[in-house]
């Protein structure tokens, strides 16, 4: 079962969130603050799509006596959606507290590839739970892990944008959009606010998961892949904390460490799914 008006909010979502990032990269190369703006409301109004989307895939969801009041987010398409709404739920936070609209298109662009997947090849089909995700972590869990991943995906952004300012920097020619983009020490402090802040989620969302396994399978770990590489992205972060915190690593050096951390991270939501039987969107087991 799917809902015509979860699809039909979704694609209106997806368009919005496009043309939202094609006024990112406009800005990007443009002083005109008119784009920044029209990034801002076309993003917005593409929120409150998605969200209504979200919602009736929810109430669908409900409707299976088995599913009552647990989230949607068992299929590759649920987790899909909600993560790209996640992806653009975190950069209008970062937006409205720090007012940098040139971000946008570092940022969005995962907004965009996340939504655009669950309506591409994603099947929003709707079906019952399994006995084992009959559960009140199958509404925590993968939310809390996912909102980290969201948080991780906009601090890669924030990244790729401080590499590009130091290049800039140290060129002979530096481009305007040198004296655009935020100096290298705000982007550095942006991403490590941003970690600092998505790394006890995702902490948590693990500790959850080794819960929830237990309450179903008798277990706290069984290393399966996606578990192990949840391990591994939670580690990379904890190193990239601990060389900030203990050794001082700043700039360029920090960026390549948190960058593998989201390579990690991008790997345990999707590759790893062709390994897994037990997490699997894609193998069939999720």
């Amino acid at each position: 079962m799917a809902t015509h008006l979860q699809i039909l909010l979704i694609r209106a979502a997806l368009a919005l969130y496009v043309a939202s990032t094609a006024c990112a990269f406009t800005y990007l190369f443009s002083k005109d603050e008119k784009w920044s703006r029209w990034m801002l409301w076309l993003m917005g109004a593409g929120l409150l799509l998605h969200l209504g989307s979200f919602g009736a895939r929810i109430d669908a969801f409900w409707q299976i006596p088995e599913n009552r009041y647990y989230m949607p987010i068992n299929s590759f398409f649920g987790a899909l959606s909600y993560l790209s709404l996640a992806v653009a739920l975190v950069f209008f936070v970062v937006e409205r507290e720090h007012r940098l609209g040139i971000l946008g298109a570092f940022v969005l662009p995962w907004t965009v590839v996340g939504a655009g997947a669950a309506v591409l090849w994603a099947d929003p089909k709707v079906e019952g739970l399994v006995p084992a995700l009959q559960s009140y972590w199958m509404s925590v869990h993968p939310v809390v892990l996912m909102t980290a991943y969201a948080a991780f995906a906009n601090a890669f952004g924030v990244g790729v944008a401080l590499l590009i300012q130091e290049h800039q920097i140290k060129s002979r020619k530096p481009s305007e959009l040198c004296y655009r983009l935020p100096s290298i020490e705000e982007l550095d402090t942006l991403n490590y606010r941003i970690i600092v802040a998505a790394f006890p989620m995702l902490t948590v969302g693990i500790i959850m998961g080794g819960i929830w396994a237990y309450n179903a399978w008798g277990r706290f770990w069984g290393w399966d892949p996606k578990e192990t590489w949840a391990l591994i992205t939670a580690l990379i972060y904890a190193g990239y904390l601990h060389m900030r915190f203990l050794k001082g690593l700043r700039g360029r050096k920090a960026i390549y460490v948190s960058m593998v951390g989201f390579a990690s991270v991008v790997f345990t939501f999707l590759g790893v799914n062709f390994l897994s039987q037990l997490h699997g969107y894609l193998s069939g087991g999720g």
